[in-house]
């Protein structure tokens, strides 16, 4: 029996097929979902997510957000789902330094939702060269 995964970014649906299995990055560490896994909604962190589709396993970095998880279906919300093709290493290193140069420039003068904008930022970067240094692509 299949699971149907669904991955949705705010700017569009990533990935929606049938798959074997999904392994997410959630906020406790990795948890793997097979079909007529417990019914949940979990927090996710940046991270590499996992699936099995037709026999071949396929990985993504994908930011932080929210998993539900049913016995037929993952749904995953997140704010970004890379492909290792997708990511240009420079660019993310690039980005994480602005966003820390930022911090520390403004830090007195910044409200709390603009500093976690920023560290949000920082982690979805890191997640993502992170993920790319791992799959030997860098």
């Amino acid at each position: 029996m299949p699971l149907q995964l669904d991955i949705v970014t705010p700017e569009k649906k990533v990935f929606s097929d049938a798959v074997e299995n999904v392994y997410l990055p959630g906020a406790d560490g990795e948890m793997g979902v097979l079909p007529q896994h417990a019914g949940l909604v979990t927090a996710l962190q940046p991270g590499e997510l996992r699936y099995l589709h037709n026999g071949t396993v396929h990985h993504m970095a994908i930011g932080s957000g929210f998993a539900e998880i049913t016995q037929t279906q993952v749904v995953v919300l997140t704010d970004m789902a890379l492909g290792e093709a997708e990511i240009d290493v420079a660019h993310m290193e690039e980005a994480i330094q602005r966003a820390k140069d930022q911090l520390i420039a403004e830090e007195h003068s910044m409200n709390s939702e603009e500093v976690a904008f920023l560290q949000g930022a920082i982690a979805r970067s890191t997640a993502a060269i992170v993920f790319k240094r791992r799959r030997g692509s860098y």
